[in-house]
């Protein structure tokens, strides 16, 4: 059965660890973020809100303290990759956007699941359009600190959970599609019948 360009675009992401300097343009970002809030979310609460950053000072300065404090972590890989000159937390993206998700104490439903839905769209349209994109997490390193997630422009009462890069794929940087896992998929199969 031939694929329809969702399901092509799906299996065609790939997280980009390299980028042209070249800025993507504001049609290109508006399309993306556009992609985001139109993703689903518990309630229909819309939780997300995405803070831009093409400031590339702005950037370094949260990859030093995110490095910083990854070499603190527990964690061996973690330390080792803070501890890396060459390392860069969104590896010199020209635009980054945090995603951060609305909190409510008394509230049941879950905005980092909602904002993982909205991620999950910004990627699939990045790629779409050409953009390079991937998901960042080592950024909870820098989240930690509330001070410094404060002089960002956080809305308050709303916690930053992830970050995405964007850009254009330097060319000499051609992932491959990673092998996916087999036994992923169980169907049910009621009392009584065969599996």
């Amino acid at each position: 059965m031939p694929l329809n360009q969702v399901i092509e675009t799906i299996r065609n992401r790939r997280s980009i660890r390299k980028y042209l300097p070249e800025q993507i343009s504001c049609n290109e970002l508006d399309a993306i973020l556009d992609a985001a809030i139109w993703a689903p979310s518990g309630h229909n609460d819309q939780p997300w809100r995405f803070l831009v950053i093409q400031d590339a000072a702005t950037l370094d300065a949260i990859n030093e303290e995110t490095k910083k404090n990854m070499k603190e972590s527990p964690v061996e890989w973690v330390r080792e990759m803070g501890n890396n000159e060459k390392f860069h937390v969104f590896y010199h993206a020209p635009t980054v956007i945090v995603v951060s998700g609305k909190q409510d104490a008394n509230s049941i439903l879950k905005p980092i699941v909602d904002c993982s839905a909205a991620i999950q769209n910004m990627l699939l349209a990045a790629t779409s359009l050409g953009v390079g994109s991937c998901w960042i997490g080592l950024t909870a390193f820098f989240f930690a600190n509330r001070e410094k997630v404060r002089e960002l422009g956080i809305p308050e009462g709303c916690v930053p959970y992830y970050s995405v890069t964007l850009g254009y794929p330097d060319p000499t940087f051609t992932p491959g599609a990673p092998r996916r896992k087999e036994n992923s998929v169980f169907r049910y199969a009621a009392p009584g019948t065969k599996r």
